[in-house]
């Protein structure tokens, strides 16, 4: 069975599940277990870190049990709280693996740039106070299309076997309060599409194009960062706040449901 989710995670430590059981995993494994009446094994199409938000995770589990596919939706929500919701649920075929059948991710980073950081949409959003200038970051956005070493965006703890991805598409947009010479104050939305992510990888190349943005690093300095394969090179990790896993592509034999973008922010 394969189950579609979205969640915020906000107050988790994270998808993967841990001894203290604060994670969305032991979450959505109780309910399971509640629905059920038995234990099941989830395995996710991407673990998402602690106060990273999801609207299209992908879940696989194993039973023998029967329901249709609105008992399944339904049971599972009525053990959930209010901010993790199993959207869909379908049954797939046994060589069926959420993560490895998996052929492209999409992510997204909302970054608040204004003066004042919000209070309305705290842990939902990012911030960074200064003046950016969006024409600027979308350069250098576009230098990270094609196929790339990004080690300097790869977190130590990462366990992937490559470094090498590629990276399908960039964007960077603007829900601009006010363009002024350039310079953007409101929401911006960084948007991401790659056959594969490496750990923290989003949020550090957001850190490093917020620097491009803000004038402290140039096109030419962004390039020899990228080119660098060192993460010593390249900006801080960004917050996880403004981060969200939004779309988990599969081959169409397997015809789930598409990803459906549920968010006040219309990104």
């Amino acid at each position: 069975m394969a189950l579609g989710l979205e969640y915020r995670g906000t107050r988790y430590c994270g998808w993967q599940t841990q001894l203290a059981g604060c994670a969305v995993q032991d979450q959505l494994d109780r309910a399971l277990e509640k629905f059920l009446g038995e234990k099941v094994a989830t395995t996710c199409a991407g673990r998402t870190d602690a106060g990273v938000h999801a609207m299209a995770q992908v879940v696989h589990l194993d039973s023998e049990i029967e329901r249709d596919d609105v008992s399944w939706v339904r049971g599972t929500n009525s053990n959930l709280p209010g901010d993790i919701r199993v959207v869909w649920a379908k049954p797939v075929a046994s060589n069926f693996h959420a993560r490895f059948s998996a052929i492209a991710r999409s992510y997204r980073y909302l970054l608040l740039n204004d003066a004042v950081e919000s209070a309305t949409f705290n842990g939902l959003v990012g911030w960074f106070h200064g003046a950016l200038d969006i024409d600027k970051m979308r350069e250098a956005a576009h230098l990270l299309v094609g196929e790339h070493d990004f080690s300097s965006f790869r977190s130590v703890q990462c366990q992937a076997k490559s470094p090498v991805k590629l990276m399908h598409e960039t964007s960077v947009a603007s829900r601009a309060t006010s363009v002024i010479a350039g310079e953007t104050k409101g929401l911006m939305v960084f948007a991401f599409h790659a056959n594969a992510f490496l750990h923290h990888m989003v949020r550090n190349m957001v850190g490093e194009l917020v620097y491009v943005g803000a004038g402290r690093r140039s096109l030419a300095e962004f390039r020899r960062v990228l080119a660098a394969r060192d993460r010593s090179h390249a900006a801080p990790t960004f917050a996880p706040d403004g981060l969200y896993l939004c779309r988990v592509d599969y081959p169409p034999e397997f015809d789930l449901p598409p990803a459906r973008v549920r968010h006040p922010f219309d990104i």
